[in-house]
């Protein structure tokens, strides 16, 4: 049985160097509140404030380090919330995608484009998806555990070797199943 730990996404941005000395002043660096799941990752103490058409939050937790572009991702239920309709999209494909405010407390910027709904996916070390015939890209279907346990599909397995074993799923998801982090799922196929 090829079963894999489930990490739950809350709303969280990635920023672009330029981006966090633009909202936190010139020269500023992120500070690592804890580590996540992936090696090098971590979620920052720092927040910034986003507001879109309709509404916005005033804390989300910016995730380090900084990246080339940055990238905001909701839920879907977060995106009517603030009144975008952003589309399901991998990390780092943004282009077309709606913009949002960004406010810190040294400034605030427009983001033009960078929101999105995360894909599903999980992350395979190299080792593991060789030793489980997963190829980089592939769709999986995959059973989460839990008091309202979910079948989902279209679950894009991303391979490298800077990764570690971790399926990715946002709170919309996880609610459904009444699933957390560190429930394990089961890939069917």
């Amino acid at each position: 049985m090829k079963t894999v730990p489930v990490g739950v996404s809350a709303r969280h941005i990635h920023l672009s160097q330029s981006h966090v000395e633009a909202l936190f002043g010139e020269g500023y660096q992120l500070t690592s509140m804890k580590p996540l799941s992936q090696p090098g990752q971590y979620a920052a103490h720092e927040t910034v404030e986003v507001r879109g058409p309709k509404g916005g939050f005033p804390k989300v937790r910016i995730l380090g380090p900084a990246r080339s572009r940055s990238q905001l991702e909701l839920s879907r239920t977060d995106a009517f919330a603030v009144g975008l309709q952003p589309p399901v999209r991998e990390s780092g494909d943004i282009a077309g995608t709606p913009g949002i405010r960004v406010i810190g407390p040294a400034g605030e910027l427009d983001l033009e484009e960078g929101v999105i709904v995360a894909a599903r996916h999980i992350h395979f070390h190299t080792s593991d998806a060789q030793a489980w015939g997963i190829a980089d890209k592939q769709r999986l279907t995959v059973k989460l555990e839990g008091e309202r346990g979910l079948i989902l599909e279209q679950v894009i397995a991303r391979v490298s070797d800077s990764y570690a074993l971790d399926m990715h799923i946002d709170t919309d998801e996880a609610n459904a199943a009444g699933a957390k982090t560190g429930d394990r799922a089961t890939i069917l196929d």
